[in-house]
């Protein structure tokens, strides 16, 4: 029998390693997370390596193993490669974590949950006995086996990253939205909206998505169609997606061209190219990347501001977005040679608050039952529709120009809540065109 002295140990040690190491995952798993089964075992293993060492070793490795539980489960829920995740550290800056309440309660909960481990580290946890360290791990793979059964997948909505032989399709080919070599070139206007994913089974979502393209001075000037395209990834490869016609990221674009992009290929048809994105170009290095596609000008969140746009705060503090499609028409209005415009929004970025200029405290004027049932939806959704309406009100200005409009989501919203979560396709973003027919 193991003695007393090897059960304090063993006790301490499950504590600190399979208790407090897991606490604020279990926490979340009444509104759904993804399994992390393996996340349970490597910080297990951690712990048994490091139980004899110092007890500030131990303290840097249980920091270290949470951390990297944390970096894993936020790949998942994003969609978003390790490597891009580590990549986007240095971009922190950009961002206001104050401004959510999310944020704010998960960064506080990690911060009180370190300082009782490192409390709990002092007392003894080195047990030495043979059957402690068996009865360890046997308690390691059952809570990696519980995890497996209580974690609430959702399938197909986490780790959704291609593989080799994924086949391809995006809006662009599949919406016939680039020019053909019959009749006069018009200008092309890509909008892609940040968060915007495909509701299923939920009528009411249903009916607000692209509402405001049902009105008919929009259908009397335009051929509406709509469809549905396959994502893979975060924001980024939704971008490489549209405007690169693969699946990827941008890390490689950032010190090489590749003329095979659709800008680069637009430039070459006597195209002006030009990128807009309502956030700061330095954040995934897009004020690089987007020249070596073939953007002939790019114009950024000061740039927006500067040109009339408001600023919209958020965790991504950045120009409001139903200001920027005047500056768009604007640009298209005294063009003098067709005119390829992308357009990448940013308000819609999860989590969206109930404040900061963003048009969202009231959104039950958008849709009541969804302020009920999914408040943080229905404000996402109310941006959506100011933007909608700041284009539809655009394109049906008696001066505006022969334009196509194509506009696609990204990426799934990736909500943590799982009910949320389930009212979008895993694995689909919607697209709507917008095929210019004159007057």
């Amino acid at each position: 029998m193991i003695n007393s002295v090897e059960r304090v140990a063993l006790a301490n040690w499950l504590l600190v390693w399979v208790g407090l190491a897991n606490l604020g995952f279990i926490a979340l798993y009444p509104v759904g997370f993804p399994s992390r089964g393996l996340h349970i075992v490597v910080i297990g293993l951690l712990g048994i390596i490091v139980r004899g060492m110092p007890v500030n070793v131990q303290a840097i490795a249980f920091v270290v193993g949470l951390a990297y539980a944390a970096v894993s489960v936020v790949s998942n829920l994003f969609n978003l490669p390790i490597y891009s995740l580590s990549q986007s550290v240095k971009f922190m800056d950009d961002l206001n974590l104050l401004n959510s309440r999310e944020y704010m309660a998960l960064g506080l909960g990690s911060l009180g949950l370190i300082v009782v481990a490192c409390l709990a580290l002092r007392r003894p946890s080195n047990f030495t006995d043979w059957r402690a360290t068996l009865l360890a791990l046997c308690v390691v793979a059952s809570a990696a086996l519980a995890d497996a059964y209580v974690a609430n997948d959702l399938p197909g909505h986490y780790k959704r990253f291609p593989s080799e032989d994924a086949p391809f399709s995006s809006a662009l080919t599949t919406s016939a939205f680039l020019p053909t070599e019959v009749g006069p070139p018009r200008h092309l206007l890509l909008v892609m909206v940040e968060s915007l994913g495909l509701p299923t089974e939920n009528a009411e979502l249903q009916r607000l998505i692209f509402a405001r393209y049902n009105d008919p001075a929009v259908r009397s000037r335009f051929d509406v169609s709509t469809g549905v395209t396959t994502y893979y990834g975060s924001t980024t490869a939704g971008e490489i997606r549209e405007l690169c016609g693969r699946w990827g990221e941008y890390h490689d674009l950032v010190d090489r061209r590749d003329a095979n992009c659709v800008p680069a290929r637009l430039a070459r048809q006597g195209f002006e190219t030009s990128a807009y994105h309502s956030f700061a170009g330095e954040f995934f290095e897009r004020n690089r990347w987007y020249r070596n596609i073939g953007f002939d000008n790019q114009f950024f969140r000061s740039d927006l501001i500067k040109g009339g746009a408001k600023e919209c705060g958020g965790v991504f503090e950045g120009a409001c977005d139903r200001d920027v499609p005047r500056q768009l028409a604007q640009r298209l209005k005294f063009a003098d040679r067709p005119q390829f415009i992308y357009w990448l929004t940013v308000n819609t970025h999860l989590p969206v608050p109930e404040r900061n200029n963003l048009g969202t405290e009231d959104c039950a004027r958008i849709s009541p039952k969804l302020a009920a049932e999914f408040p943080m939806i229905c404000r996402q959704v109310a941006i959506w529709d100011a933007i909608d309406r700041a284009i539809a009100k655009e394109a049906i200005a008696a001066d505006f120009p022969p334009t196509d409009i194509l506009i696609v989501g990204d990426h799934i919203p990736p909500y943590l809540h799982r009910k949320s979560r389930a009212q979008f396709a895993p694995d689909m973003v919607p697209w709507l065109l917008l095929k210019w027919r004159g007057v």
